[in-house]
C-alpha cells in the first residue's frame, strides 16, 4: 500500500506530471533539457525527479557531470499500465503539447549548437 501511495503522491504534483510528459515518449532526457522546456531552475527540476525517482517512475544515469532521465517501466507493478494511462491522458493536454514542441525545438537547436562547435586542435 506505501507504495501505491508514493506513486500517487508523486504523480499528484502539476510539475512532476509536465516532466512525465516530456519523459513519456521513451526518450532520456538530461535535467538541462528539461529546465529549459519547463523554465525552471536546476534544483526544482532535479527535487522533482529525485521525487519520481524515489517513487519508482523514472529512472536516472549520471554522465559525467550531467544526469540523464527516462520512464522506469519496471519500477513496481503498477508502473507501466500508470504510464500508458498518463501518456494516454496527456496526448488531450494542450499545455502537455506545447512543451512537447518546445522540447523538439529545443533538442534540434541542441544538436545544431554541437554540431557548430569547433572541434579541438591538435598538436603536432
Amino acid at each position: 500500500m506505501r507504495t501505491t501511495a508514493q506513486i500517487f503522491k508523486a504523480l499528484s504534483d502539476e510539475t512532476r506530471l509536465r516532466i512525465m510528459s516530456l519523459l513519456i515518449e521513451g526518450r532520456e532526457l538530461c535535467v538541462c533539457d528539461i529546465m529549459a522546456v519547463l523554465k525552471l531552475p536546476q534544483s526544482t527540476v532535479s527535487r522533482h525527479l529525485s521525487y519520481l525517482r524515489n517513487a519508482g517512475l523514472v529512472s536516472g544515469r549520471r554522465q559525467g557531470v550531467w544526469m540523464y532521465y527516462q520512464v522506469d517501466l519496471t519500477g513496481s507493478v503498477h508502473s507501466a499500465p500508470l504510464i500508458t494511462l498518463l501518456g494516454e491522458m496527456m496526448e488531450d493536454s494542450a499545455q502537455a503539447l506545447v512543451e512537447k514542441r518546445s522540447l523538439e525545438f529545443h533538442l534540434e537547436e541542441k544538436e545544431n549548437n554541437l554540431c557548430a562547435l569547433p572541434t579541438p586542435s591538435r598538436n603536432k
